[in-house]
């Protein structure tokens, strides 16, 4: 299985990483709380249609070794900028899926655009998640507070509550949804670092407007219309009005993990962004 070292700690901090296909390079990053197995829907497509997909798991989940530090934007976008290079990719397309989405902005606003052709934003929280006056519909801090103290109390039961409204399972299951899509999200998520799942949700409320203010290539934004976990009037909206040019998609009753429920609506919009 291919790793990348990209640092120390006790020993080796490895970023396990596929690499699938001939062609325009996708770097595709994965949600909170899971890994790069959530992409397991779009790889397919992307490879058929000319891609070379290259997808990894962020520290502190899925294969990827579980460290003590690093979990803030700065050394997520230096992992993803050491993978670039390590890979040698060029004119590269990032698609980042919920808190992926912060690498994308964070990889821009620290390194520049000059070897990214296009990025694509999926339920993001970008620019600024944090309610104020001038983002009303954003969240408070006591939402970071709720969901720390409740990963503290007990993890595992903290990940059944956080996937059953991440899918929308109330509305979903048994239509869009199947018993087994949860049981293996939570599988997937059961494993990760429990420090890395505390730290990663203080990482939410990053002030990304520096960054978002120098994407300066084509943008595609997709949001759910029914998404319960990050609101769109505080996010994408508010995203598709900073980044010039871009587009947003509102997909119509799909949830903050649309990339499994709706695949079917999203990876014809991925294709036609991408090509």
């Amino acid at each position: 299985m291919p790793y990348l070292t990209v640092g120390r700690d006790a020993g080796n901090i490895d970023i396990y990483f596929e690499d699938h296909g001939v062609g325009k390079p996708v770097v595709l990053i994965h949600g909170f709380p899971l890994s790069g197995r959530e992409w397991e829907k779009q790889i397919p497509p992307l490879v058929e249609t000319g891609h070379r997909v290259v997808v990894y798991d962020r520290r502190g989940f899925g294969r990827s070794s579980q460290t003590i530090t690093g979990y803030d934007f700065d050394t997520f976008a230096e992992d993803l900028r050491k993978l670039i290079k390590h890979l040698d990719l060029r004119e590269v397309a990032l698609v980042g899926n919920s808190m992926g989405a912060g690498e994308v902005a964070r990889y821009i606003g620290r390194y520049g655009s000059m070897n990214i052709d296009r990025v694509v934003f999926i339920g993001g929280v970008q620019p600024y998640l944090m309610k104020s006056d001038e983002n009303p519909a954003g969240l408070d801090l006591n939402v970071r507070t709720m969901l720390e103290t409740a990963v503290k109390k007990d993890r595992l039961t903290f990940l059944t509550t956080f996937l059953e409204n991440m899918y929308n399972a109330g509305a979903l299951l048994g239509t869009r949804l199947t018993e087994e899509d949860l049981h293996y999200a939570w599988q997937i998520a059961s494993m990760a670092s429990p420090i890395g799942t505390l730290k990663c949700i203080c990482t939410w409320w990053s002030d990304f407007r520096p960054d978002v203010a120098k994407i300066n290539v084509p943008a595609l934004i997709v949001h759910g219309g029914a998404d319960r976990s990050v609101p769109l009037e505080g996010t994408s909206q508010r995203l598709q009005q900073a980044i010039r040019g871009s587009r947003l998609v509102v997909i119509e009753d799909a949830p903050h993990g649309l990339v499994t429920t709706h695949a079917d609506k999203l990876n014809p919009l991925l294709v036609d962004f991408l090509r």
